[in-house]
C-alpha cells in the first residue's frame, strides 16, 4: 500500500512539473540590443524574475502554464508591462522594445518606502539626482549638485573653512537626513563639510524626499532626506578622467579620478572599485590676504561588491575612506598660531555597511539584516593672532588647536511582504549609535555627546483599486541623550530618555492616465544634541564663536503637510512632465541660535541654542521637464515660500555693558530667501556632441552682519543672484572597449558673485552668501569603456 501512494504522489508531482512551459525573448532599444534589463513574471501563484544577457536576450523555463503580467525596465528606459499566456510544453516568444526615459519618470527609488517602487507609483513625491546632471552642471563634489532640484538649497557658511549646509524647504541643515546607501550613518560632524567631501564620481543617483521622515528614518528628518546611493557594479566598464578649472581666471583646481567595475558572467558576483584625488588652491576674492574659497586636499577610495549565494540571497558590501585637508585664513605658508585668522581641518573618515538579504521562493517575501558604521578623527584649528602681535595674544593663538572623534553605528533588520492584493507590509527594527567628542583644551572647551537610539517602524502600503493608493505608518523611537557641554568654564549637561511616536499618513490618487495627486501627513522630532552648526567654529572680530545648549532645552517637535499635483503625458516622441507642490509645516519649541553678546575671558564670544516660540514654514515647489526629442531636453524648477516664526525672535541679546547697544529681534528666517530655483538645458544633436546650459537662481535673503558699520550686528537685505553655467562635450568611440570624452566650458558665466565680504583680520567669516564660486573656465577628459 505504501508503495502504491508512493508511486502515486511521484506520478502526480511529474504530472504537475510537467504542466510548465518556457518564456524567451530580446529586450532591444532603437535597434541596439539592452543588456541587464529586468524581466519579471507573475501572477497570484507565482513570481520569478531574471534579466537579459549581453546579447539583450532572456530565458525562463519551467514556468506553470497560466495567465502571467511580464514587467520589463532597464535604468534609463521606460518601464513596459503586458499580458502572456504560458502554455504546457511549449515556448512563448515575447520580445520587447524599450523607449528612452529622458526625464527619468520610470526610475527605480527606494528613499519613499525602504522598498524599491517605481518613481511614478511612489506614494510620495521623489526628485533623482542623475549622475548625468551632475555632469551637465560639472558637479565636482555632491554639494555642487544638490541645488538642482526644487525646495533644496545648498549654501556656504564660512569663509575660512567652507563650511556648508544643505536647506530642505526653508530648514536649514540639521532639519534633514542625509543618508548614504539608505543608512543614517552621516552623522552631525560629517554634516558640517560632508557634502563637499562626497565625490560625484562615485554616486550612482541622489533621491530627495521633502516633507517629514522621521517616521522612515527617525529623529532629524523633519524637512526631508537625501539619499546619496553610490555606484553598483552592472557592467565591465573602466574609466579614469581629470578635470582642470581656474578659479576667476587664476586659481587652480586639479582632479583626478578613476572608476572599473566587473560583473560575472552569470551576474552572481561582481565589484566596484572608485577613487578620486583633488587639490584647490585657496582664492581671495578681495585682495584683502585673506581667503574666501580654502585650499583643499582630498584623496577618496573606495569599493562596492556583491555576492549571491543563489538566486534569492545576496550579501552586499561597501567601504568608503576620504581623507581632507582644508584650510583658509591668511599666511596659508605659516603655522596656524602665528597667522591672523586660520581655520585648519584634517579629516580621516571611513563609511561602511553590510547588508544580506533574502526572499522566499515566491519572491513576496523579503528579509534584509545590515549593519553600517562612519568614524571620523578631525585635527582641527579655529584661531589666529586677531590682528595683534603681542606676546600674550601669541599665547591665546596656541589654545585653538582641537581633536574630534566622531563615530556613528546602524544595526537592523527589515522585513517586507507582498500581499495577494498587492498591498505592502514593512516592518523593521534598528538600533543608532552616535558618539561625539570635540575638545579644544586651550579654550577649555569640550562636547562630549552620546546618543543611543532604538526604533522600531511600521507602515502599511493599501492599494484598494489601481487608482488609489494609502501608505499609513509609524515609528517608535527611544531615545537617550547623554551630553556634557563645556566652554570657558559655562557648563551645560543633558540627560535625557524619551520615547517619541511619529505617525505618517500619505494618500496617492490617480486622478487619470495623465494626473496624479499625493497627499500628506508626518509628525517629527529633534532630540536636545549638539548639531553640525555647533561642531563648527566661526571667527568673529578676531575672536571663536562659540555654540552651547541653554539649559532644560526640550525636544523639538514638527507637524509637516504636504499635497502635490502631478502631470505627465507623452506626445509621440514629446515627454513632459508638471509638478507643482504645497508645504506647510509647523515647529513646535524649534531649535534657534542666540548671539548673546557675552564675552568669555579668553577673549571668546559665545552663541546659544534656545527653544523658540514656535515657527512655521510654507510655499510651494514646482518642476517642468519637457523633451521634444532626444536631442533637446529643458527641466527647471522653483521654490516660493515663507519662512517666520509666531512670536518675535532675539536674534542678538545685548549684555547691557555697550551704551546704545539693544537686543536685535526678527519675525522671519535669517539666510532664507522666499525664492529661489534652477535651470537645465540640454542639446543633443548628434552622437558625438553635446551642451548644457544650467543654472540658479537665489532671491534676496536678510543676512546678519556681526561686524557691520556700527558696530553691533546689522541685518543686511542681499541682492539676488544668477548663476549661470555653459559645457561643452565632444564624445568619440575608438573602439567597442575605448572611448574618450573631451569636456570644457564656464562656471558662473556672468561671474554673479558676492562683492561686499568683510575684510582684515576682525572680519566676520560667517557673512557670506551667494553663489560658492565666482566665474571659473575648466576643461576635462575622461577615456576608458564606460558606454
Amino acid at each position: 500500500m505504501k508503495s502504491y501512494l508512493f508511486l502515486l504522489a511521484l506520478l502526480q508531482a511529474t504530472f504537475v512539473f510537467c504542466q510548465t512551459g518556457k518564456l524567451q525573448g530580446n529586450i532591444k532599444t532603437n535597434n541596439t540590443p539592452l543588456p541587464f534589463a529586468n524581466i519579471e513574471i507573475s501572477n497570484t501563484t507565482f513570481r520569478t524574475t531574471t534579466s537579459s544577457d549581453t546579447n539583450g536576450i532572456y530565458e525562463v523555463n519551467e514556468i506553470p502554464a497560466g495567465d502571467y503580467i511580464i514587467k520589463v525596465s532597464s535604468l534609463g528606459y521606460y518601464n513596459q508591462e503586458e499580458k502572456i499566456t504560458v502554455k504546457t510544453n511549449d515556448i512563448t516568444i515575447k520580445d520587447f522594445v524599450l523607449d528612452e526615459d529622458r526625464l527619468n519618470l520610470d526610475q527605480v527609488v527606494v528613499s519613499a518606502t525602504r522598498n524599491r517602487v517605481n518613481r511614478k507609483k511612489a506614494p510620495v513625491v521623489v526628485n533623482v539626482l542623475s549622475p548625468k546632471l551632475l555632469g551637465a552642471t560639472q558637479s565636482i563634489s555632491v554639494s555642487e549638485g544638490l541645488n538642482y532640484s526644487p525646495g533644496v538649497r545648498v549654501e556656504n557658511n564660512c569663509q575660512n573653512c567652507g563650511f556648508t549646509q544643505v536647506r530642505l524647504n526653508g530648514l536649514d541643515g540639521s532639519y534633514t537626513q542625509v543618508l548614504i546607501n539608505s543608512r543614517a550613518v552621516f552623522s552631525a560632524l560629517n554634516s558640517v563639510y560632508g557634502l563637499e567631501q562626497i565625490p560625484t564620481n562615485i554616486v550612482d543617483r541622489i533621491e530627495i524626499v521633502r516633507s517629514g521622515g522621521s517616521a522612515l528614518y527617525g529623529s532629524n528628518a523633519i524637512a526631508g532626506t537625501i539619499n546619496i546611493i553610490t555606484k553598483d557594479p552592472v557592467l565591465n566598464t573602466w574609466e579614469l578622467g581629470s578635470y582642470f578649472g581656474l578659479i576667476d581666471g587664476d586659481t587652480p583646481d586639479r582632479l583626478l579620478n578613476f572608476n572599473t567595475s566587473i560583473v560575472s558572467d552569470d551576474l552572481m558576483s561582481g565589484f566596484t572599485v572608485f577613487g578620486l584625488n583633488r587639490d584647490r588652491d585657496e582664492f581671495d576674492a578681495n585682495g584683502d590676504g585673506f581667503t574666501e574659497l580654502t585650499t583643499i586636499q582630498n584623496t577618496t577610495f573606495g569599493v562596492k561588491t556583491f555576492f549571491k549565494p543563489n538566486e534569492r540571497s545576496k550579501i552586499s558590501l561597501d567601504a568608503t575612506t576620504i581623507k581632507e585637508y582644508r584650510r583658509g585664513g591668511d599666511r596659508l605658508e605659516l603655522a596656524p598660531h602665528f597667522t591672523d585668522i586660520t581655520e585648519e581641518l584634517d579629516h580621516d573618515t571611513f563609511l561602511g555597511g553590510i547588508t544580506y538579504e533574502v526572499k522566499n521562493k515566491k519572491e513576496t517575501n523579503n528579509f534584509s539584516v545590515y549593519t553600517s558604521g562612519q568614524y571620523t578623527k578631525r585635527d582641527s584649528y579655529y584661531g589666529g593672532l586677531g590682528g595683534a602681535r603681542t606676546a600674550q595674544d601669541s599665547t591665546l593663538a596656541l589654545n585653538a588647536y582641537g581633536i574630534t572623534k566622531d563615530l556613528a553605528l546602524l544595526s537592523g533588520a527589515q522585513f517586507t511582504q507582498n500581499l495577494k492584493n498587492n498591498d505592502i507590509i514593512t516592518a523593521g527594527v534598528e538600533y543608532n549609535l552616535s558618539d561625539t567628542e570635540d575638545i579644544i583644551a586651550g579654550y577649555n572647551r569640550l562636547i562630549d555627546q552620546q546618543v543611543n537610539t532604538i526604533g522600531s517602524y511600521i507602515q502599511y502600503e493599501w492599494k484598494p483599486t489601481d487608482k488609489f493608493t494609502a501608505l499609513i505608518g509609524t515609528r517608535l523611537d527611544h531615545v537617550d541623550v547623554d551630553g556634557d557641554y563645556n566652554i570657558g568654564g559655562i557648563f551645560r549637561d543633558v540627560s535625557l530618555e524619551k520615547t517619541v511616536l511619529s505617525p505618517r499618513l500619505t494618500l496617492s490618487y490617480k486622478i487619470n492616465e495623465l494626473l496624479k495627486f499625493r497627499g500628506g501627513y508626518a509628525r517629527g522630532f529633534r532630540a536636545p544634541q549638539a548639531f553640525n552648526e555647533d561642531l563648527h567654529i566661526s571667527s568673529v572680530g578676531g575672536e571663536p564663536q562659540f555654540v552651547i545648549l541653554s539649559e532644560n532645552l526640550d525636544t523639538e517637535f514638527s507637524n509637516a503637510f504636504t499635497a502635490s499635483l502631478n502631470y505627465s503625458k507623452n506626445i509621440n516622441k514629446i515627454q513632459t512632465d508638471f509638478l507643482l507642490e504645497g508645504f506647510f509645516t509647523d515647529l513646535e519649541d524649534p531649535f534657534t541660535l542666540v548671539s548673546t553678546g557675552a564675552v568669555l575671558e579668553n577673549g571668546s564670544i559665545l552663541e546659544e541654542v534656545r527653544n523658540g516660540s514656535g515657527a512655521k514654514v510654507y510655499g510651494a515647489n514646482f518642476e517642468v521637464g519637457i523633451s521634444p526629442s532626444q536631442k533637446w531636453q529643458f527641466q527647471f524648477g522653483g521654490t516660493i515660500q515663507k519662512a517666520e516664526y509666531d512670536e518675535e525672535q532675539i536674534l542678538f541679546e545685548s549684555d547691557g555693558t555697550v551704551p546704545d547697544e539693544g537686543d536685535v529681534i526678527v519675525d522671519e528666517f535669517v539666510r532664507n530667501p522666499n525664492s529661489y530655483g534652477y535651470l537645465n538645458v540640454s542639446w543633443i544633436p548628434g552622437e558625438t556632441f553635446n551642451m548644457d546650459l544650467t543654472g540658479t537662481y537665489t532671491g534676496k535673503m536678510t543676512v546678519p552682519r556681526v561686524v557691520s558699520e556700527t558696530g553691533f550686528l546689522d541685518l543686511i537685505e542681499s541682492d539676488s543672484f544668477y548663476d549661470v553655467n555653459l559645457k561643452l562635450e565632444y564624445h568619440t568611440d575608438i573602439s567597442e572597449n575605448f572611448q574618450i570624452t573631451f569636456s570644457g566650458g564656464v562656471k558662473n558665466i556672468f561671474n554673479s558673485y558676492q562683492d561686499d565680504f568683510d575684510v582684515g583680520p576682525l572680519r566676520d567669516s560667517d557673512y557670506i552668501y551667494g553663489p560658492g564660486t565666482p566665474r571659473t573656465f575648466f576643461i576635462g577628459i575622461k577615456f576608458g569603456k564606460f558606454h
